[in-house]
């Protein structure tokens, strides 16, 4: 049997013991400018493999065989749309990247098993760099996208107003006014706008505390799931059914995988499910919350798994009439008030806990 190694045990003297006077810096700015640094790699890869998916764009347009294009033939001149179609790789690199880092992440809070070839400290920092990176390809598909706006000028105005006008169409959720993009583009700015509070919780640690920053940082997920849906929705590179569709679906599959066994196997202990186990006793809520995840998760991969198999991915097929979006925008803004709900008791019930402890004092050994 192989050994385990499980890194960040969840029942240390450390975190039984109340929280000590916290000094310094409240923001860590030190690891966050390190960080930076070493996302310096990790990012210029990025940039290497944007500029070829906008080669293979381009091309495709280009060669006049672009999905793209059927969708809106007024795209076909690849000269003068350069920034559409540069708005479009930095798109995919960004989904690619944010696969990347949640894959990263997911491994990094599972129980690692001892063949493991990196260390959980260094797939950490991989996880924290990528994640850094993907926050700044989210911004720069969205700068290129209200750089094409300004440019095309659709509604013939001065300068100001054009500006104003795609600044509100390209970054102010909800402000796209017409057609598939009323929803998606308002889910994908949720999803960057919740990518950078979610994503950046980790410097801020010092301030709200480790459980606090632990437990909004595991809603990133439902970041990652609203870009892969902005994606399907607004991606006219997947807009039709076909193997570059199926296979984002089918790219699903092992971020599924990873979080059921995340969930089944954590790397700290107090997050384990043990319904069996009488000398713990834990909240009927929390282990309610905790078995249905699990649940939710293998139900999640079984649909994946049916999905690609029966080619149902809700693609479109060419030359038929445009299906028009089902979800409303205001499904998509009570999913946010939903999730912000959450967010909001996950601080307070961590808030609460926090003066139990410190108000209990340290525990007699």
């Amino acid at each position: 049997m192989s050994e385990v190694r499980n890194p960040i045990p969840g029942d240390s003297a450390a975190e039984s013991a109340p929280p000590r006077k916290r000094r310094g810096r409240r923001i860590d700015l030190a690891g966050f400018a390190a960080d930076l640094r070493g996302a310096v790699p990790d990012a210029s890869a990025a940039l290497v493999i944007t500029g070829l998916i906008f080669w293979w764009l381009y091309s495709r347009v280009a060669a006049g065989v672009s999905q793209t294009v059927q969708v809106m033939p007024f795209l076909a001149d690849a000269n003068q749309y350069w920034v559409y179609w540069l708005c479009q790789a930095f798109g995919w690199s960004a989904l690619l990247w944010a696969w990347i880092t949640v894959m990263l992440g997911l491994i990094r809070s599972s129980t690692l098993p001892g063949w493991m070839p990196f260390s959980a400290a260094r797939i950490e920092r991989l996880h924290r760099t990528t994640s850094l990176t993907t926050i700044a390809l989210m911004f720069a598909h969205a700068l290129a996208f209200f750089v094409e706006l300004v440019r095309a000028n659709d509604y013939e105005l001065p300068w100001g107003g054009r500006v104003l006008t795609a600044f509100v169409e390209s970054f102010v959720p909800g402000g796209y006014p017409s057609g598939t993009g009323q929803v998606a583009i308002l889910v994908g700015l949720l999803a960057f706008y919740l990518a950078i509070p979610l994503g950046l919780a980790y410097y801020v640690r010092q301030a709200t505390g480790s459980r606090m920053w632990r437990a909004l940082h595991r809603l990133i997920i439902v970041v990652y799931a609203l870009s892969v849906w902005h994606t399907l929705l607004y991606g006219t590179s997947v807009w039709f059914d076909g193997w570059l569709r199926t296979g984002l679906w089918l790219l699903q599959l092992p971020v599924a995988a990873l979080l059921l066994a995340r969930l089944l196997a954590p790397a700290r202990s107090s997050e384990r499910l043990r319904l069996s186990d009488p000398a713990v006793r834990e909240r009927p809520l929390i282990s309610a919350a905790r078995l249905g995840a699990r649940l939710a998760t293998a139900a999640t991969i079984v649909v994946l798994l049916l999905v690609a198999a029966s080619g149902r991915d809700g693609g479109r097929l060419p030359g038929a009439e445009s299906v028009p979006v089902n979800t409303p925008a205001s499904f998509v803004w009570a999913g946010l008030a939903v999730l912000l709900v959450v967010a909001g008791v996950v601080v307070h019930t961590t808030r609460v806990r926090r003066r139990e402890r410190r108000a209990s004092g340290p525990v007699p050994g």
